[in-house]
């Protein structure tokens, strides 16, 4: 995309925020927050505008809503092979449970099937790191002794006494599938994560299989492994794809079925590229999911939009295989037209660009940009989810075609709106002229940058001839976010946002600076367990960028550019020179650009690991008792509003849509209702 998450941060804990530029609501006594457990808060949010959309708008979202959440088992199973054996079993228990459920010990199992519903698997959705129920083995055999075995999947075989002895160690023992996703320099990436993206196969024999398999020399590249498990039969290895009668045909036939009905209503180009998918989704082959998304990309017209499919590969640390996901969507119209401003100054800023002139593009294609209001979150976007979007992801199809941006207006203003009045700012703001500032300005700031970083960010800059697109490989991903975080931060002190209406002044800048570099440099470590390192990609990312700027910023004579200070035993972040600061965010920028235009692995390793891995432990500890005494949860999710048709004589006149489930009526009917898959894929 790449997914931003950049806002999920500072949004959930900056205090007393303006949200979006969204209307006051009618329901001023919304319940934005919905449930409260261990680091985690669930939201809901609301779909404004959804009853002016015509009845064919409003049958396509329902249609598209529905292929949203049949993939939600896709995406459980690929975050390990286990995961919907143990799902399946704690939502049994919980169905059936005969035995006291008042206890202390039940509550801490609630807990966590909370937890694994959060993280689609047993794995932290964002440290990846195993979780540990904080109930006993013992315990856990009394509640599967008090199930009735009728509670229990029909395909648990032998048994559900073989099947639950077979999760027990996958649960509980934490030397067994400690991390998800392993990018830690030196360790063998694949036999040490637990992702079920492949089986039987080592880091080496990956490499040197895509190592053959792919010619450097085609311009216009398949995204190889894509939608595939890469697995070792007969001592050879096999992709399994993900297709109609291949692996996870059960779930993907059902996503079939909807994206017919909604190619039933869909018109003209969004008729096509609906179609489209359903061809990719029957045959698996991975040229017609580049013919997909050239004309998903150039269809900018429709209202209503939607992704859908295996887009993202973070989860694989080699950046092959990607997990499933889904969001469906409307067009802001009002709010557009800001990111409609910015995409069509496309060619401006990549003229001016800070790098070298030979890395920019000379002429910048189908930039399209949008503030969309979502209707549906499934599988990799739910419930944690982005808040904004830029597709797609090849590069060749970004320069051919163009890409498609998106900021997500109505889940930034959920997370506003539930996070207001939580004391951060006065916590780790000490100067009251700085608090006002990003009172004034942090919204706007905040969604300027994500315009900018989706919009303009990821489609900049070209890659040197022959150099492969996977040449930066585990840290591919944390650079390419940086390259784009530094794009939007570099632009938005540039006086052409005031040229173009977007800002009345630099302090809008200052406001987005202060922000960045203190969550880059202290308040994103609320994020990490005690002793641990940065190792997902968007925080190594923008720890990568402060401290860079940190440390630069204190070479050259006169005052440090960022310092870190002492009041009253607390450490703050001040910034002295906010112009310097904007110039090392356009240093690192062509350095950065530099080492992606020419595969640079052995430069981008030294960046990341020097700047965006290690924790200073002391700080952290300090952050953490900080963060504890305010009561802030770091991490913030989502149920889904609930879409009802209106029938009348076997037609649909109507779709209505509520705000009333809760998080565990949800998740148990999702599971009850959108659960295709066979528990061992």
């Amino acid at each position: 995309m790449k997914n931003t998450v950049i806002l999920t941060m500072m949004i959930t804990l900056a205090a007393g925020m303006n949200a979006c530029k969204t209307k006051p609501r009618a329901e001023e006594k919304f319940n934005w927050v919905v449930d409260r457990f261990d680091d985690i808060k669930v939201l809901r949010y609301q779909v404004p505008g959804f009853d002016t959309l015509s009845l064919e708008e409003k049958k396509l979202i329902y249609y598209l809503n529905q292929a949203a959440l049949c993939g939600r088992d896709i995406f459980f199973d690929q975050n390990g092979r286990y995961n919907l054996r143990i799902r399946r079993t704690l939502e049994a228990i919980e169905q059936g449970y005969t035995g006291d459920r008042t206890s202390e010990d039940f509550g801490k199992f609630e807990k966590y099937l909370k937890k694994v519903w959060f993280a689609n698997g047993i794995h932290h959705h964002y440290s990846l790191d195993k979780f540990l129920p904080e109930f006993s083995e013992s315990y856990f055999d009394e509640l599967v002794a008090s199930t009735p075995a009728e509670y229990f999947p029909q395909d648990f075989t032998p048994s559900v006494a073989a099947v639950v002895a077979e999760i027990k160690p996958v649960m509980f023992d934490p030397e067994l599938f400690p991390k998800r996703t392993n990018q830690a320099a030196g360790e063998d990436m694949i036999a040490t994560s637990a992702n079920n993206y492949y089986e039987g196969v080592t880091q080496k024999e990956v490499e040197a299989y895509y190592g053959k398999l792919i010619d450097h020399r085609d311009s216009t590249p398949i995204s190889y492994g894509l939608n595939s498990k890469l697995v070792k039969e007969d001592g050879k290895l096999v992709e399994k794809v993900w297709k109609v009668d291949g692996m996870y045909s059960s779930a993907i036939e059902k996503i079939v079925y909807w994206l017919e009905q909604a190619s039933g209503v869909a018109k003209g180009a969004q008729k096509r590229t609906i179609d489209e998918l359903i061809g990719y989704y029957r045959s698996g082959d991975l040229s017609q999911f580049d013919t997909y998304s050239i004309s998903w990309v150039q269809d900018t017209l429709s209202k209503v939009d939607f992704v859908n499919g295996f887009i993202e590969t973070y989860g694989d640390p080699l950046g092959y295989r990607a997990s499933w996901e889904s969001l469906v969507n409307f067009r802001d119209e009002e709010a557009t037209r800001r990111t409609e401003t910015i995409s069509a100054e496309a060619q401006w800023f990549e003229d001016h660009s800070p790098i070298d002139p030979k890395y920019r593009k000379e002429k910048v294609k189908g930039v399209s940009a949008k503030v969309i209001t979502a209707t549906m979150l499934g599988g990799d976007c739910f419930p944690a989810t982005p808040i904004g979007i830029n597709l797609p992801n090849a590069d060749w199809i970004r320069k051919d075609y163009g890409s498609k941006s998106v900021t997500i207006q109505n889940i930034t203003h959920a997370y506003t709106e539930a996070a207001k009045g939580n004391g951060f700012l006065e916590e780790f703001i000490p100067d009251p002229a700085d608090i006002e500032l990003q009172k004034k300005y942090g919204s706007l700031g905040d969604d300027l940058h994500t315009d900018l970083h989706e919009c303009l960010g990821h489609g900049s800059g070209q890659l040197a001839p022959g150099v492969k697109t996977d040449a930066l490989k585990n840290y591919g991903s944390t650079l390419e976010e940086a390259r784009a975080d530094l794009f939007a931060l570099y632009y938005l002190g540039d006086p052409k946002l005031a040229e173009l209406g977007l800002v009345p002044s630099f302090d809008v800048a200052k406001a987005q600076y202060l922000r960045y570099i203190l969550n880059g440099m202290m308040t994103q470590l609320a994020r990490i367990q005690p002793g641990k390192d940065v190792e997902e990609a968007h925080m190594r990312n923008r720890m990568l960028i402060a401290m860079w700027c940190y440390e630069k910023g204190q070479q050259g004579g006169g005052e440090a550019v960022i310092k870190k200070v002492e009041r009253d035993g607390k450490t703050y972040i001040e910034i002295t020179d906010y112009e310097k600061l904007r110039g090392l965010f356009g240093d690192m920028l062509h350095e950065i650009q530099r080492i992606k235009s020419e595969g640079d692995y052995a430069a981008g390793k030294a960046l990341v690991e020097n700047y965006g891995v290690k924790v200073d432990q002391k700080l952290h500890d300090e952050v953490l008792a900080r963060y504890g005494k305010l009561h802030i949860e770091p991490f913030s999710g989502f149920v889904n509003p609930v879409y009802k048709p209106v029938m009348e004589n076997g037609e649909i006149v109507d779709v209505t849509v509520e705000y009333t489930e809760d998080y565990p009526d949800q998740m148990m009917r999702y599971s009850k209702n959108y659960s295709f898959l066979p528990s061992v894929n």
